[in-house]
Order: structure tokens, then sequence, then C-alpha cells
């Protein structure tokens, strides 16, 4: 309803153990890895450049491993940010046959192993969360590009966090806003409209006033939708914004400005995924 495509594909890590097996042997054996207290750990100092695709110096990434997962204390590490590639499996664990002894894949493999399976060395664009830069994506780059020797991404896009009430929208704390509930009482495209506004790279908190907001824009726009107004110009500025890290506010400002002055937005909204046609 709201204009979504839909995925290409949606693997699961179970069903990729034996490519992920296989993707940690060509770690290994490329010498990028080592074996220790019956697990599989990435060598880091066999990857010069870990750390580029966070940017981040040696002693946030060592912060932000610590909070996030990376069990820095681990005694069978060389250092501290090397990470696990295959692990022994807790008793309330699932668990697979490796050469290394049962266990399971480390976090970062996983992702790893089926984007070389479904997409091939090379990924054009790979998205995700803000909070994933560190460790997983960094992670992800440094076993992606040992194994295979080619480059992993082509270009990241990392979505900031929604908030709502001043704590980061989360299925653990169980604040979140469903398009369900939001489409008993606003159309679908006045909700697409309430999260474009805001550009994918800066963070921000959900109110109770975005969604009025969003109904009275659309509302505007259809109201010039079609009155002849040539909408050449606005469409060109739009395409503009997009093509400028994917500007969604300045596009819609554009569209704003257009609209009142008579101009027909409606392939520009288009661009924005957002049809001007009223819902049936």
């Amino acid at each position: 309803a709201l204009g979504m495509l839909p995925s290409w594909s949606e693997p699961r890590a179970t069903s990729a153990i034996a490519d992920i097996r296989g993707f940690i042997g060509m770690v290994l054996d490329r010498g990028h890895a080592y074996q220790a207290g019956g697990a599989v750990y990435f060598d880091i100092s066999t990857y010069e450049r870990f750390g580029q695709v966070s940017g981040y110096d040696r002693a946030t990434m060592l912060e932000y491993a610590a909070e996030r997962g990376g069990n820095i204390d681990d005694p069978n590490k060389r250092d501290p940010l090397d990470f696990v590639l295959w692990q022994p499996s807790l008793p309330d664990e699932p668990s697979w046959d490796s050469l290394w002894g049962p266990g399971r894949p480390g976090w970062h493999i996983e992702c790893s192993a089926l984007a070389l399976r479904e997409l091939g060395t090379t990924i054009d664009l790979h998205g995700g969360g803000a909070d994933l830069i560190f460790p997983h994506h960094e992670c992800e780059a440094a076993q992606s590009e040992s194994a295979t020797g080619e480059p992993f991404v082509r270009h990241w896009m990392h979505q900031a966090m929604v908030r709502m009430d001043g704590e980061k929208m989360s299925k653990s704390l169980g604040n979140l806003v469903f398009v369900s509930v939001l489409r008993e009482d606003w159309e679908p495209m006045a909700i697409r409209l309430a999260v474009v506004k805001h550009h994918y790279r800066d963070g921000w908190e959900w109110h109770d006033d975005l969604m009025p907001e969003a109904a009275d824009r659309l509302a505007r726009w259809r109201a010039g939708a079609g009155a002849g107004g040539d909408g050449t110009a606005v469409l060109e500025t739009v395409r503009a914004h997009l093509d400028e890290d994917l500007d969604t506010p300045g596009a819609i400002e554009a569209i704003d400005v257009a609209s009142a002055a008579g101009a027909d937005v409606t392939t520009a909204a288009l661009l924005l995924g957002v049809r001007l046609a009223p819902a049936d």
C-alpha cells in the first residue's frame, strides 16, 4: 500500500550453513584466521584496511565492540578486536558439524556468506542501520575482502535511528509504530510522506503531529494536481535533490514551493513514490 517494492530474496542463515563453512575455509586458507579454544577467529592484523568502513580509531572500536557483543575479553583472542567466525554452541543453541568441531557461525560471517551466494563478490549498495556500522559492517567487509580478494561494497548507506519518547525504536523496548495501525486512520501516501520527509542519515523523533502534517501536505499537493501548471522545472529540481545523497527533505520542500505557485507536481511527487491520485 505504501508503494514499497517486494524483496527479491530473503535468505536465512540456517539455509547457508554449507556456504558459511566453505567461506570460513577460504578465510583460513588465505591466512586471515586462526583456531583457538574450539573456535575460529578472524585475525585483524592480516587485514590492513580494518576500520575503513567506520573510520573509527582503535579506542572507539574497542568501546563499541564491548557494547555490541564483541567479547573483547575473550582469552582465546590474539587481539581484542578479532572476531568469531565459528564458535562452540551453548547447550540451548543450535549446533552443526564442522572441520573445527560442532558449533555455530559467528554473527558477521553469516551475512558475508549469504551476500556471496546471492549477489556475488561485490555489492553495489549495502544498507543497514547506523548502529551496524561497527562492528557488523566493518567485520563483514574485512572477512569478505580477505576471502575473495575483491572489493566487498561500492557504496554504503546507513540509516539513522528513529526515536519515540526519547528512546530508539526497538523490538526489545516495544516502542514501535506499526504501519498497519497507522492505516486505520491515515491513507498510505500520507504515511509515506511522514517518513520520507526526514533524510535517511538524520535521526528523528516520532510524534503525534507527524501524520496530520503529512496529510495536510498531501492535500495541498493534490489541490494543484492536474491544474495545468507547468511541472517541468520542479521535476528537474526534485531529481537533483534525490541525486544528492537522496535528499528527500529538499525534494519535498521544492514540491511545496512549486505546488503553492500553481505548478502540477504530480510527476515530481511520483519520484518520491507518492501518488497524488486519491485512494480508492
